[in-house]
């Protein structure tokens, strides 16, 4: 069943009331709410902000970690048209400061300490003209206003008002602003829409079987599309229970999936490797486990099995998406051969064109590598306030091109093999780390492996790989490279290898390859490595 005919978001989760009654939506520790107490929150929260002054095109940043009230507070606030900004809470203060004043959010809802940061005061010396209020969930802090004072505004603003605010939202209106990671550059605002999100996730939702018997931990952080779009919405447009998870641990994670029966664990692939590394992974029960989706990254085809066979995920979905597409852009399908699902990212979701091209605009013949561009409904309505960017990302045609290279198969289905910046030329030869580590991660005492293009007199660039032994494994980079000479081409073979008590990533999981270069750059090694 499916609800996502309703093309806005306080639309769908009005929808969400009638038709799944008192199934509990949301589950966070002591507080659990159901699908019509969602629905009440819902116009508390709206009545809040429209006794607030927030105007429709306000946008308002919610820098806090995955808690029931993130999700309540921004039902609320695009339900009297305002603009979802959601904030990566591994930001610091002036990183935060930039997005907030690049979208000249009226108001920001953070949360005291969390994370060893108090985000209030990182927020102090920052200079934000626009900003009016800054609320915070869970805590109080000087000179702001706690959530509970915050949502007494909405006996200010009737039901009636609330509702007819929601009603004036249109699909075409902005629901979010997200930005970009900003691993080069300032983070771009990625602008989308109430109705192509939903038409988006509708696929999405459809094409894993999410469902209302579902309990989906949601690990991904609510500020990326995949803990918030491929989150707690498709949760939302499906009837499933949302079980939002703060900071990845593993033992904690294990904990809670058999005690709170999750069934659903989607997440990049770093999250899979470090539960299949962990060494007392067999003492948790996993039986309840059925549904994984990942991507995020290039998923190596020997921990698709592994998940499989291991953590007891009878389906292992893979799909493509990035935040200028809605966050979905291919997936694989139910009825596909498990050697379709390991080995390729699907094929473009319904109505949305993807093809590869080469340097030139043209497209490669099926089975050669080029950069996967796509045209539909899903590409984003453009950067905030940044038209040369946008004009650089989506041509005259409409088709957004992504910077990633993809190999597509006759049936249209792709396989991501790298970002295109990430590639590196060794002696003439197109290096491609995703490829090379795919191959690494069968090296029985490798747990995970990044690798990177570094600059080398004689060759140009030759790779150097970052790899973390397995629990009670030892790894000398000698013999990691002997190993690697005879599994894969010469030209594939990392020059350097460097041996680390764990990769730096991202709080989406991803890994962080600047990190890696700069570690390259120092002395090849990083924190607890050797090379």
């Amino acid at each position: 069943m499916s609800i996502s005919n309703e093309r806005t978001i306080p639309r769908l989760v009005e929808a969400a009331a009638r038709a799944w009654g008192p199934h509990n939506a949301i589950e966070d520790g002591d507080v659990t709410l159901t699908f019509p107490e969602l629905e009440a929150a819902r116009l508390q929260s709206a009545r809040a902000f429209a006794a607030s002054g927030i105007s429709p095109g306000d946008c308002i940043g919610i820098w806090a970690p995955n808690i029931h009230e993130w999700i309540v507070a921004a039902i609320g606030l695009q339900s009297v048209g305002a603009v979802l900004v959601p904030m990566n809470t591994r930001m610091k203060g002036a990183e935060a400061a930039y997005v907030l004043r690049k979208s000249q959010a009226r108001m920001v809802l953070t949360v005291g300490d969390f994370l060893g940061e108090n985000y209030v005061s990182m927020l102090d010396a920052q200079d934000l003209p626009e900003l009016t209020e800054t609320v915070v969930f869970r805590s109080e802090e000087p000179g702001c206003t706690s959530w509970a004072d915050f949502l007494a505004r909405a006996d200010g603003v009737s039901e009636d008002d609330a509702r007819e605010r929601s009603a004036a939202v249109t699909p075409d209106d902005l629901s979010d602003i997200m930005f970009t990671s900003g691993t080069t550059g300032n983070p771009k605002g990625v602008m989308a829409a109430h109705g192509q999100n939903l038409r988006c996730f509708e696929a999405w939702t459809e094409v894993i079987g999410l469902n209302e018997a579902d309990r989906y931990l949601i690990v991904n952080p609510f500020f990326h599309a995949f803990g918030y779009k491929a989150g707690w919405l498709s949760c939302i447009m499906r009837g499933s229970t949302i079980l939002p998870h703060q900071v990845f641990d593993v033992p904690a994670v294990l904990a809670r999936v058999g005690r709170e029966r999750v069934s659903v664990l989607p997440g990049p692939p770093t999250l899979y490797q470090s539960i299949l590394s962990h060494p007392e992974r067999e003492k948790y029960d996993l039986t309840c486990l059925r549904l994984a989706v990942t991507g995020a990254a290039a998923v190596p085809v020997e921990l698709v099995h592994r998940m499989q066979d291991e953590l007891s995920f009878e389906t292992v979905i893979t799909g493509y998406g990035l935040t200028e597409a809605c966050g979905t852009v291919t997936m694989c399908r139910f009825d596909d051969d498990p050697e379709t699902i390991a080995l390729t990212s699907g094929r473009a979701i319904p109505d949305v064109e993807v093809r590869c091209i080469d340097d030139d605009g043209k497209e490669v013949p099926r089975g050669e590598p080029g950069e996967l561009v796509l045209r539909g409904y899903n590409v984003m309505q453009g950067y905030l306030d940044d038209a040369e960017e946008t004009a650089a990302a989506i041509d005259a045609d409409g088709w957004l091109y992504t910077g990633d290279i993809a190999v597509m198969d006759e049936r249209g289905y792709v396989r991501i093999t790298d970002r295109k910046k990430d590639m590196f030329i060794m002696g003439g030869f197109n290096c491609y780390p995703a490829e090379i580590e795919n191959l690494m991660f069968n090296h029985d005492d490798i747990a995970q492996v990044a690798v990177i293009g570094i600059p080398d007199e004689r060759m140009g660039e030759v790779g150097m790989a970052f790899v973390v032994p397995t629990h009670g494994a030892t790894l000398e980079p000698d013999s990691v490279r002997a190993w690697c000479r005879e599994h894969m081409a010469n030209y594939k073979v990392p020059r350097r290898i460097s041996v680390v008590d764990a990769l730096p990533t991202n709080a989406t999981g991803k890994v962080t390859k600047f990190t890696l270069r700069e570690w390259a750059e120092q002395d090849g090694a990083g924190p607890g490595g050797a090379s």
